[in-house]
């Protein structure tokens, strides 16, 4: 069964969201060896990440590409999609789009990152209360202190 984390930052700005996506990319989830899916709204969205995981930091290094791109690899670690199919296996998908994807539950974690805007303090409510509501495993993560 799918379990979702929700990590809460003390950031104001999408900019720091997705900054806390690549963080959390680089950091935790490719250490692991675990495939993940970042889930944008757009296509236009998706390539504006795509080029934040190249320059997020000078010395990091994180193998991506967007999903079904013709040059990606089979086997890349790290797929962007904005698509309603979520393509090969994934371990992980971060959703960094307004909606729970449909194909979440293929997924044996589903991330979201909260920033103090209340718009999106509202959606990841509306997909926390989704979530338990089906009975999916969560938990909070309160990073503004840190």
């Amino acid at each position: 069964m799918t379990k979702a984390d929700f990590y809460h930052i003390a950031s104001r700005t999408l900019h720091d969201q997705w900054l806390y996506a690549c963080r959390l990319i680089e950091q935790k989830i490719l250490p692991r060896k675990l495939n993940v899916l970042v889930q944008l709204d757009s296509r236009e969205n998706a390539e504006a990440f795509d080029k934040l995981l190249w320059e997020f930091r000078p010395d990091a290094f994180v193998p991506h590409a967007l999903l079904n791109a013709e040059d990606a690899p089979a086997d890349c670690p790290v797929s962007i999609g904005w698509q309603d199919d979520p393509g090969h296996h994934h371990d992980v998908m971060i959703n960094l789009s307004h909606e729970v994807p449909v194909f979440f539950s293929r997924f044996q974690r589903f991330v979201e990152i909260l920033i103090e805007e209340d718009a999106v303090l509202t959606r990841s409510r509306e997909h926390l209360k989704f979530l338990k509501d089906r009975g999916y495993p969560w938990n909070y993560h309160d990073m503004r202190m840190r």
